[in-house]
């Protein structure tokens, strides 16, 4: 009963509107009569781009699928035919059953495929605008390659069947990167025969389910949203009145999604830095596209909320590397494929963020922060962005404690949107660019439930998991019910305190308070009442030369202590993260074991 009621008060929370829509759209994939069931098109022939003069490039281009397959800006794997196989899984050579199956015909989960992500991948076609920046830099053989690779993909994923046509947001984001390579190209008039056809193919699969793709409160509607304006506005360029349609749909979509899931102080609805900066590129790329076909503004609230996006992110963000706190999930997306950063520099993305909506620059000087904005042609503001300092961003649920190079960021529950990681009151420490105290990541979507909780449960954050269950009790890969509530949520920072407390649905409460008034150390308080057995608080810590002490941890990172009246049972194991999509790699953890309600208080010291 319990756990149908979870149910219930879930449903009840992620709106009956959506759940209706989630429910009319799987109604439809039983129905035969169904539009989405009953799409049809002819296959595309090339050529799909004009054969362009090199342009000089304006940076350096990004080195991935140079001879070998980029997956999750990670993991490469030899191209053996000289494209990659659409339906294999790289990572266990597995191929897809019946890849020429009806879309909607295909489950999204396979035990012996695997992760169906690793087929998606290269079905992204962010080789396309990378192919393009080749040819920029003065590879003679690029736009012949790109052409053979485009050919190749169209005639193996013939329209709507396969795994490829499965998903709204996949063939979205093809869409945006055809778009990007155009404008690397020099505009949307510099293309061949080929890709209207190829355009108009994709935007009748992304219509009709866009209903289903609001529904999920999430990327899926603004990707797609983005993808119908760029595409119906690309369309209507090349002479096709269809795309008017398309793109004034996608219009009015995209600036409503963006009011619902942007919040006023910027935080995003899905809780995750990487899904941050994959709305956050693409609201930057559909301005881009915007400015550069002088189309109508987009309305300024719809700036606001992206100029808040984008400081946001800066926020999460070590200026020293780029790197961001690993928050909520990361599935490896990285929208923009430009210049030659690592896929955890997340400041070309800030920085071009700050340049379209906030007429500033997040980062001063010449660095590789500026790729995006250089190969996009946006011209950077003379404007520096104030320093960050500490503050609250509580519609979202980040509490931020600033001191010298030091950063705290305190995760509480706002849950408006649905919480995909259990991670109450988790806290993400740094000091300038090494992450001390670290989230766990996210691993895989298609992972068995123990790893699952390793990574968005309770385990794998720096909190207190109580009876070695989830802070919420987990209904789905995607979905925690029961969404838990923020209480006593303050911050002050003049004194360099914050805290947060919430209330379990078995009646524990644990309170948070963190404290960062010198140079050299933080402290956390963590109280805890009501009734468990057995409660384990978990430090995350950097990779490093750890030992442990009767008080806890060193290194010549800093010094864990940690202290309570409580008797407590202090272990240093080995847990894992995963930093990026398919890839964990062990790091050491600090628990303490405690089994009554009381206090317990660490501290993190270091030497300036």
């Amino acid at each position: 009963m319990t756990n149908r009621l979870t149910k219930i008060r879930t449903l009840f929370a992620l709106g009956p509107a959506n759940v209706l829509r989630v429910a009319l759209y799987r109604l439809a994939l039983r129905n035969p009569r169904s539009a989405i069931r009953r799409l049809a098109a002819p296959v595309p022939q090339g050529p799909f781009f004009a054969a362009a003069a090199v342009h000089d490039a304006p940076a350096r281009a990004s080195t991935d699928w140079q001879g070998k397959g980029s997956y999750f800006g990670h993991h490469e794997f030899d191209l053996d035919a000289g494209v990659p196989k659409w339906f294999v899984n790289p990572f266990n050579g597995e191929r897809i059953c019946e890849p020429e199956r009806p879309w909607w015909m295909i489950a999204d989960f396979n035990t012996e495929l695997g992760d169906i992500k690793t087929v998606w991948e290269a079905s992204r076609l962010d080789w396309v605008p990378i192919f393009v920046q080749r040819a920029r830099t003065g590879d003679s053989t690029a736009l012949s390659l790109l052409e053979s690779w485009l050919a190749d993909w169209i005639e193996t994923n013939r329209p709507y069947l396969g795994p490829n046509w499965k998903c709204g947001q996949e063939a979205s984001i093809r869409v945006i990167h055809l778009a990007l390579a155009a404008i690397l190209l020099g505009g949307p008039q510099a293309v061949g025969p080929g890709l209207a056809p190829l355009l108009k193919l994709h935007l009748l699969r992304i219509g009709p389910t866009t209903s289903y793709a609001r529904a999920q409160n999430n990327n899926h509607g603004t990707s797609e949203a983005a993808a119908l304006f760029i595409g119906g506005s690309w369309l209507k360029e090349l002479g096709d009145a269809d795309g008017v349609r398309w793109a004034e749909t996608g219009r009015r979509m995209l600036e409503e999604r963006v009011l619902a899931l942007v919040e006023t102080d910027g935080s995003f609805s899905q809780y995750s830095t990487n899904y941050h900066r994959l709305v956050l590129d693409t609201l930057a790329f559909a301005e881009v596209w915007r400015r550069r076909l002088d189309l109508a503004d987009f309305t300024p609230a719809l700036r606001e909320r992206a100029a808040a996006a984008a400081n946001w992110l800066r926020m999460m963000v070590s200026v020293e590397n780029g790197d961001a706190a690993n928050l909520g999930a990361n599935d490896g997306a990285r929208l923009l494929p430009l210049g030659n950063t690592p896929y955890r520099d997340f400041r070309p993305s800030v920085q071009l963020g700050h340049a379209l909506f906030s007429d500033s620059r997040a980062y001063a000087g010449a660095g590789d922060w500026n790729d995006y904005a250089l190969w996009l042609g946006v011209d950077l503001p003379a404007a520096i962005a104030a320093p960050v300092t500490s503050r609250l961003l509580d519609k979202g649920g980040y509490g931020l404690l600033v001191t010298g190079k030091a950063r705290a960021i305190l995760r509480y529950p706002r849950f408006r949107f649905r919480p995909s990681h259990a991670d109450a009151l988790h806290l993400d420490f740094w000091l300038g660019s090494i992450n001390l105290l670290r989230d766990g990541g996210t691993f895989s979507y298609n992972a068995p439930d123990d790893v699952l909780d390793r990574y968005s449960g309770t385990e794998g954050h720096n909190t207190i998991q109580f009876d070695g269950r989830n802070q919420m009790p987990r209904i789905s890969r995607f979905l925690f019910g029961d969404w838990l509530k923020a209480k006593d949520v303050t911050l002050d920072p003049k004194a360099g305190t914050m805290a947060a407390a919430y209330c379990d649905g078995h009646g524990v409460r644990h309170a948070r308070r963190v404290q960062m008034t010198n140079i050299d150390r933080l402290d956390i308080v963590d109280v805890v009442s009501g009734s468990f057995s057995y409660a384990r608080l978990r430090w995350r810590l950097a990779p490093g030369d750890w030992e442990i002490t009767d008080e806890g941890v060193r290194s010549t990172l800093c010094s864990v202590r940690i202290a309570s009246d409580l008797p407590l049972v202090m272990r240093l194991v080995e847990g894992m993260e995963s930093r990026h999509y398919l890839d964990q790699t062990p790091i050491p953890v600090l628990e303490a074991g405690f089994s009554k309600a009381g206090t317990v208080t660490t501290q993190v010291s270091w030497t300036q």
